[in-house]
């Protein structure tokens, strides 16, 4: 399936599309925040500039929304342009990458797919807060989601 807008059309209306302080980030920080965490959000010094940032325990959460970082990729890819699919392939090599750096660097990596949230909320604003106050004894450094 050709993508039938010109490059600048789609520059466009790519450049209209919300990629920091999304509904789903404001609500997980503001549930983050009444739970009595402390953060910095979209941090440039860190690959991939994480949606959520606890310094002091080195941990960093990505919410990842399903369509733009490929959630089961495989099984809709056929359905895209090839513009859709080098697109979200890039996105998906990338996090990879920033999901190693950060680990290489002793940063616990979270990522959680925006259909999680919507799912289940409490479960995974209890899981983060489980990982940034050292509580969950399963959770090994690092981990999370590694594709």
């Amino acid at each position: 399936m050709p993508d039938n807008l010109t490059p600048e059309q789609r520059s466009y209306c790519m450049s209209r599309i919300k990629g920091k302080d999304t509904g789903l980030e404001v609500r997980v920080r503001s549930e983050l925040h009444k739970r009595g965490l402390r953060f910095r959000k979209h941090v440039k010094e860190l690959p991939g500039k994480p949606d959520i940032v606890f310094s002091r325990a080195r941990v960093v959460v990505f919410l990842d929304g399903d369509f733009w970082h490929g959630y089961e990729f495989s099984s809709w890819e056929h359905k895209v342009s090839d513009f859709w699919k080098k697109k979200i392939s890039k996105n998906r090599e990338r996090d990879i990458k920033n999901h190693q750096k950060l680990r290489e660097m002793g940063w616990t990596v979270i990522r959680l797919w925006q259909h999680e949230v919507e799912r289940d909320f409490d479960a995974c604003i209890d899981r983060i807060v489980s990982v940034v106050r050292g509580i969950d004894l399963t959770h090994s450094p690092g981990s999370s989601r590694p594709e």
